[in-house]
């Protein structure tokens, strides 16, 4: 008789993962400012960023391409004390909701926090539709290529997912 095997993790990396978009007000200048902020949060440090990747709006049609980035953060920060300090972030560089998936000057999102698995009203990790958005999974990619989600290889999910017009820029975030 062969013993139960383990079921696979969600994620099998440990570090944190902040996923990064703006399409108002100099995009690459807002997601590199939200980086350095991401930098300065106590007892947290910016381990990689990837490039900046441009996409077609998931939303509505009537506004700008995106910029987009990940960076991954080791950080002593708990899940919701990192989500507030995102949204903190969010309000400092003037992020107004005003529609669903509607042009922003900045949005963070925390796609994962380790192999943490979390439901709570206001934070859901790994990150609601991760595997399907293509501007999430490029950047992703290129700074944890060898990450797992949901039991699967981020190739695996980079395969399946629409790229919506990605297009990688020769440019990095930040020098760390």
């Amino acid at each position: 008789m062969h013993p139960k095997s383990a079921p696979l993790p969600a994620v099998t990396d440990d570090r944190i993962y902040i996923g990064l978009g703006s399409n108002l007000d100099d995009p690459m200048l807002q997601i590199q400012t939200a980086v350095t902020a991401l930098q300065a949060l106590p007892h947290t440090h910016v381990t990689a960023c990837s490039s900046l990747w441009v996409s077609k709006p998931m939303g509505p049609s009537d506004q700008p391409d995106y910029v987009n980035a990940v960076v991954a953060l080791s950080s002593a920060l708990a899940p919701l004390a990192l989500l507030a300090a995102c949204q903190a972030i969010e309000q400092a560089q003037r992020r107004i909701r005003t529609r669903h998936w509607g042009p922003r000057t900045i949005d963070l999102d925390v796609l994962l926090f380790g192999g943490e698995q979390i439901h709570l009203p206001t934070l859901i990790v790994p990150h609601p539709g991760i595997t399907e958005r293509g501007f999430v999974l490029a950047p992703l990619h290129q700074i944890a290529p060898d990450i797992c989600i949901a039991g699967k290889s981020i190739n695996h999910w980079l395969e399946k997912c629409d790229r919506n017009g990605l297009q990688a820029l020769d440019q990095p975030i930040l020098a760390l």
